[in-house]
């Protein structure tokens, strides 16, 4: 079950927030200090060392690709905070690998979304954010250096001023159909991470990454477009 924290009233979420901080280092023993979170091994060429602990990534990617970023933390224990993104499946987060038990949702913190950030850095390892709109660049700042105290990795859907890098789509190509008729085998998209003037480039099948094949059909390996 997701965790989901309601906007309409700031003290009730902030006393939300308290009793899962408490829960968090109850079942954590303590605050995660990892140097960096894994990820996926699809991801590996891109990302070889994973997602640094504080910094900022900007994705600027479908969310299906956010949600298999998360999974790889998930799926190895570590809690995940989603604010802003009223579109986040639960169902195809979990066909990922995000574990709902593990995982805080703020679907539509409106034009406090900054302040929801925030408090969330100060509990969550791993935090999935699309801002309503661009912040300037003493708040970026500002929330950057809340991340690097509490260790909080940030995803962005969409740009960020002080991005580590950005994660962006090439390309992309369904498999499967016919002519009316067949099931989709696979997702197959090209992905380029961009990081102070170097490129890196792989192919990944996001069927594949699919724990749950079920909504795709068969899957097939990962792989990049021909």
């Amino acid at each position: 079950m997701s965790v989901p924290l309601s906007s309409t009233s700031v003290a009730s979420a902030a006393e939300q927030l308290r009793e899962l901080q408490e829960r968090i280092h109850l079942l954590q023993g303590r605050r995660n200090r990892e140097v960096s979170y894994p990820l996926l091994p699809a991801f590996s060429p891109l990302l070889p060392d994973g997602l640094r602990a504080g910094a900022v990534y900007s994705v600027e990617a479908p969310l299906s690709v956010a949600m298999a970023l998360l999974a790889g933390p998930s799926s190895q224990g570590h809690w995940c905070g989603v604010a802003g993104v009223p579109d986040f499946g639960a169902e195809a987060a979990k066909g990922f690998g995000i574990s709902l038990e593990r995982t805080v949702l703020v679907p539509d913190p409106g034009d406090r979304w900054l302040v929801t950030a925030s408090a969330l850095a100060d509990v969550l390892p791993l935090l999935l954010v699309r801002p309503p709109a661009r912040p300037g660049a003493g708040d970026a700042s500002r929330l950057s250096s809340r991340l690097r105290e509490r260790g909080c990795t940030l995803l962005v859907l969409g740009p960020w001023l002080q991005a580590e890098g950005v994660l962006g789509v090439e390309g992309s190509r369904w498999d499967g159909l016919g002519e009316g008729h067949g099931h989709l085998r696979s997702h197959r998209m090209n992905l380029v991470w961009s990081q102070r003037g170097t490129r890196r480039r792989t192919g990944i099948d996001l069927a594949a990454l699919h724990a749950d094949p079920t909504p795709w059909g068969e899957a097939t390996p990962a792989g990049g477009l021909p």
